[in-house]
C-alpha cells in the first residue's frame, strides 16, 4: 500500500485522526496514529472483519464496549484492544479531549474508508454520513467493515435501492479511484 503520511482527517463532529506511520510487516501492514475525540463523541458500534484495533490512552477517559458486553473505561497509560470480527464502539467518557495512540492491523483500506466516512459526516448537518455515501461504502467494503446497529431491512432493501439510485444519478463519481475491497 502506498500513501503519503501523515494524513489528518476530521469529521466536523468531534473526531480527528492523524495517521502517522505505516509499518510493513510480513503478516500485514500496521497503521499507527493518534486520535482526538471531544467529550461524548465517538463512532457507533462497528466491526472490522479483517483487522485488530488497539488504543492506548494518552489523555482523558475512554469508554468502550463490545456488543452485548458492559460499558468499560480506561484512563491514561491503559490500553484497549478490539479483535477482528468483534463489534465494538468507543467514546470520550470524560470532560476533556480524549487523546489516544492507536493502531490497526492489517491496515488494508482503513485510511480510505474512514476518510470517506469523515468527509460524508462533515458534509452532513446530522453528523451521520448521507444515505447514498453509506450505501456505497457499506456495499463496496462489506468484506471489511459493518455497522451492526443498522437494521437488516435497511441493509437488505433500502441501501441497495439507494445504491442503484446513486449509480444512476452519478453520485459515486467521487469514488471512481476507490481502492478495491479486500476479500478474505
Amino acid at each position: 500500500m502506498k500513501m503519503n503520511l501523515p494524513i489528518t482527517i476530521e469529521n466536523g463532529h468531534g473526531e480527528t485522526i492523524r495517521f502517522n506511520e505505516l509499518i510493513h510487516e510480513p503478516d500485514g501492514d500496521t497503521i499507527i496514529g493518534v486520535n482526538a475525540v471531544m467529550p461524548k463523541a465517538g463512532p457507533p458500534m462497528h466491526v472490522h472483519w479483517l483487522q485488530d484495533e488497539g488504543f492506548t490512552v494518552i489523555k482523558g477517559k475512554i469508554g468502550y464496549q463490545v456488543q452485548g458486553g458492559p460499558e468499560q473505561f480506561a484512563g491514561p497509560g491503559e490500553s484497549v484492544v478490539f479483535r477482528r470480527g468483534i463489534p465494538h464502539r468507543f467514546w470520550n467518557a470524560g470532560t476533556e479531549i480524549l487523546q489516544c495512540r492507536g493502531w490497526l492491523k492489517p491496515a488494508n483500506n482503513i485510511v480510505f474508508y474512514l476518510s470517506a466516512i469523515f468527509a460524508a459526516q462533515k458534509k452532513s448537518k446530522s453528523g451521520r454520513p448521507g444515505l447514498a455515501d453509506m450505501a456505497f461504502l457499506l456495499r463496496r467494503y462489506k468484506t471489511e467493515f459493518d455497522l451492526p446497529e443498522i437494521p437488516s431491512f435497511v441493509k437488505k432493501i433500502i441501501l441497495p435501492i439507494v445504491y442503484r439510485l446513486g449509480q444512476m444519478t452519478g453520485q459515486y463519481r467521487k469514488y471512481r479511484n476507490a481502492p478495491a475491497p479486500v476479500i478474505s
